[in-house]
């Protein structure tokens, strides 16, 4: 079964829903970056709730980036998405754990410890929105919520779950985003949060082979709720050797003239791992890569 992210509106438009079943992506991840089972759970949280947060961009060429900056031992993690949902992630210590809080319960938190949550849109104007908040939880979830609240006072339920196979794969990945518009009113806002508080995780609805469809309906107590758009997320990376090359020469004057010294430099992807080998070498006092 392949991933789907769906945007939904309930509540007569009044309540904004993104669904997403992440497992493919995320399984992809894992393998790309061979982390082990807390990390799995982290990045996979990261891509999942960046993928969502991609698909509510209005233009082609948008991007939007979600980095944790933690004192914990995975250091950070950092995902990156566009308007279709395409993303591309990676963590600092793929191999990070930390101890288990209960048994069967990754200690996401643990491994990122405490620091800053850290957005950055580009949507195409002279600067990027930067938006900075301190970690609440590490769970990530809550952190995002959170962000939400602070940066774009907009009320909003996040719900994020990885569940790891006992081989370290992923077998399930999923998360939901619920945005209350303005003047919505109490007693729609308790009935949405009365729902969410008695629900199951994300990541339970998803192995009861619950859909989409009846996810968004469910969470948000309206059997009214209507599908507005569908996207089929995915990670995938879009390194070249051409960025790789403007990537070199910006490293500084120093840095190139020791290469150019060897002649040629070895280049890895951080998102995909890909490896890319450049030539470099001075010509009238510039530096040339190829």
């Amino acid at each position: 079964m392949s991933d789907r992210l769906v945007k939904f509106m309930a509540h007569v438009d009044m309540a904004k829903i993104t669904c997403i079943d992440s497992t493919e992506l995320v399984e992809t991840a894992r393998k790309i970056h061979m982390l082990n089972p807390t990390p799995t759970a982290a990045l996979g949280r990261m891509l999942t709730m960046t993928a969502m947060m991609g698909a509510m961009l209005k233009e082609d060429g948008e991007k939007i980036s979600a980095q944790i900056m933690g004192d914990g031992p995975v250091k950070t993690i950092l995902a990156v998405s566009d308007n279709k949902a395409r993303v591309k992630g990676y963590v600092g210590e793929p191999l990070a754990e930390a101890e288990h809080i209960r048994e069967g319960k990754l200690n996401v938190a643990g491994i990122i410890g405490n620091g800053h949550l850290n957005i950055i849109k580009d949507i195409g104007l002279k600067e990027p929105y930067i938006g900075n908040v301190e970690l609440q939880t590490g769970e990530i979830a809550e952190d995002f919520a959170y962000y939400y609240a602070v940066s774009e006072q907009i009320p909003t339920a996040v719900a994020l779950g990885v569940l790891v196979d006992k081989d370290g794969s992923v077998k399930r990945a999923g998360g939901y985003i619920i945005q209350i518009l303005p003047e919505t009113p109490e007693e729609i806002i308790k009935l949405i949060e009365n729902r969410i508080a008695s629900s199951k995780s994300i990541t339970e609805m998803l192995e009861d082979n619950m859909s989409l469809e009846e996810i968004a309906t469910y969470i948000s107590d309206d059997l009214n709720t209507r599908v507005v758009e569908e996207i089929v997320p995915k990670y995938e990376c879009d390194c070249s050797k051409d960025r790789m090359e403007r990537a070199l020469l910006s490293i500084g004057k120093n840095d190139l003239a020791e290469l150019a010294q060897d002649g040629k430099a070895e280049l890895v992807c951080h998102f995909c791992n890909k490896k890319y080998e450049l030539s470099v070498r001075e010509e009238n006092g510039e530096f040339i890569v190829e």
